[in-house]
């Protein structure tokens, strides 16, 4: 603006000093030396840390944090670089600019990082200087592997999950939950039961934190108890074995209810027949002919519990006729439904008899004439339900169509691989459920498992689905498999995830 003015300026110039120690020319400063001789007359580094020992746990690849806690991590990672630095002391004194690791063998057990830091010396100068730290690497087990390493068996919290049903699917699919949200890393041992999978902890605080994931993902409830294993009487020291048994609702997806009277009438005479849609923390029910539905929480279920009246394993495949809309498509709880009538006959007797039945279904937007459909054969089913009793003067309908049936388009992909995979916990089975009956039954029910999968979206949301890479497609596969047959698109399967052996040394991979 001055110069644009006409006006005379003057320009400002920082003059140069000499150092009152080497005379060299330079910038003035508050000490009137340069940084060499700053460097030689004052250490800021004096009194810091410069040899450090850590502890280190083998088996787990843990740090001892004293005084008793152990923070997993990898060497040279961002979780190990906090941990050495926070490990030294008098570091407040001055101002840490920079911290990276200095490269060092692997079996060498030393970890070197350099540190730069700063702070204000004479007349307010402010020296920067780098050092380097070592730190030696002393091994010692902690208390979880040292108490595995005596006795695997020697556990303290045991949480014992049941389901009294005739499968596994809600096994698969909490397996599948556990993993994804690592809920099962502080246990020391799983053992796969005949009704369901016991878990073993070496503390009673990791068994709780578990049993209140199960109470978050699946409708259940627990109880405690504690034995007692040893006491000092001079100490006042009690040693218990802590049990945690938790019981999961027998009620699972695609199952036929029955509501007992009570519960009917408090949600609004629902039913009394419907279809479990969904289970999550909270219970799904769908009436087929109605569209009415509800969802009832943990609590409202333990309050006045009820159980299946038919599971999915009876279910009966059927061959759809015809259709005839009845209302439009509506969106319930996330899922599209619409009413319609239908007339469907049984696979079964096809060459034996000409028995047709007319349903009303609410897979009036899925089903057309000549598509297959899954559902209960309540006209050849001899049900002895006390709940069903109760309902004087109801009339049960022979047929109630679950879903849409992809067993014709299955049977052109049997025997070949999928393009996705599954991690798989490392459990232990027990004796009383080896055999190969039941090696069979639990290959067709994950089988099943699978199938369920690619079939419902919602299903495999809150699931991690892993890009087979031995999967190679071929447009002859493609051509030949229909178009109509369910999949997982290749977008929802977590391709840039390399689960490398030395990562999943305790889990396997399932196709």
């Amino acid at each position: 603006m001055a110069q644009d003015t006409g006006m005379f300026t003057v320009h400002h110039t920082i003059g140069n000093v000499l150092c009152c120690k080497c005379g060299i020319s330079m910038q003035p400063n508050a000490a009137n030396m340069c940084a060499n001789c700053l460097r030689s007359e004052i250490d800021i580094t004096e009194g810091l840390q410069k040899h450090v020992i850590i502890c280190h746990c083998p088996e787990c690849d843990s740090y001892l944090q004293p005084p008793r806690t152990w923070i997993k991590a990898q060497l040279e990672s961002k979780e190990l670089l906090t941990f050495c630095v926070k490990r030294l002391k008098n570091l407040n004194k001055v101002r840490l600019v920079q911290a990276e690791f200095i490269w060092t063998e692997p079996h060498s057990k030393r970890i070197k990082v350099k540190l730069k830091v700063q702070k204000e010396v004479l007349h307010g100068a402010i020296l920067e200087q780098a050092y380097t730290v070592e730190f030696v690497i002393q091994d010692q087990m902690c208390e979880a592997c040292t108490r595995v390493q005596a006795n695997p068996d020697q556990w303290v919290a045991a949480v014992q999950l049941r389901q009294h049903v005739t499968h596994r699917r809600t096994f698969f699919y909490l397996e599948q939950l556990i993993l994804k949200h690592d809920a099962a890393s502080r246990a020391i041992m799983i053992k796969q039961m005949d009704q369901g999978i016991d878990m073993f902890f070496s503390n009673r605080s990791h068994a709780v934190k578990f049993v209140e994931f199960i109470g978050k993902v699946v409708p259940s409830r627990s109880r405690n108890d504690k034995q007692l294993v040893s006491h000092d009487s001079k100490n006042n020291n009690y040693n218990y074995k802590y049990t945690f048994s938790v019981e999961i609702s027998p009620v699972c997806r695609e199952d036929l209810i029955c509501l007992p009277p009570k519960v009917s009438n408090s949600l609004g005479n629902l039913g009394p027949l419907v279809i479990c849609t969904k289970v999550s923390n909270h219970i799904a029910l769908l009436d087929p002919f109605t569209l009415r539905n509800c969802f009832l929480d943990t609590e409202q279920y333990w309050r006045a519990s009820f159980k299946s009246l038919l599971s999915s394993r009876l279910l009966v495949e059927y061959i759809v006729l015809d259709v005839e809309a009845v209302s439009s498509e509506v969106n319930i709880g996330g899922s599209k439904y619409a009413l319609a009538d239908a007339q469907v006959a049984r696979i079964s007797d096809f060459g034996k008899n000409d028995t047709i039945f007319n349903v009303r279904t609410h897979l009036g937007h899925l089903l057309n004439p000549g598509d297959y459909a899954l559902g209960y054969d309540l006209y050849a089913t001899n049900s002895n339900d006390s709940e069903l009793d109760k309902y004087k003067g109801f009339v049960l309908p022979d047929v109630i169509l679950v879903k849409k049936s992809y067993e014709e388009k299955w049977q052109k992909k049997r025997g070949k691989p999928r393009s996705w995979k599954l991690k798989s916990l490392n459990m232990e089975i027990d004796d009383n459920v080896k055999g190969r009956d039941h090696e069979e039954k639990m290959n067709s029910e994950y089988e099943q498992f699978l199938r369920d999968l690619e079939e419902n979206p919602d299903l495999r949301f809150n699931i991690s689905l892993y890009r087979n890479k031995e999967y190679q497609p071929s447009e002859m596969a493609s051509v030949t498999d229909g178009d109509d047959a369910p999949s997982v698109p290749l977008e929802e399967l977590l391709a840039d995830l390399d689960l490398s052996e030395a990562e999943d040394d305790n889990d396997s991979m399932r196709e």
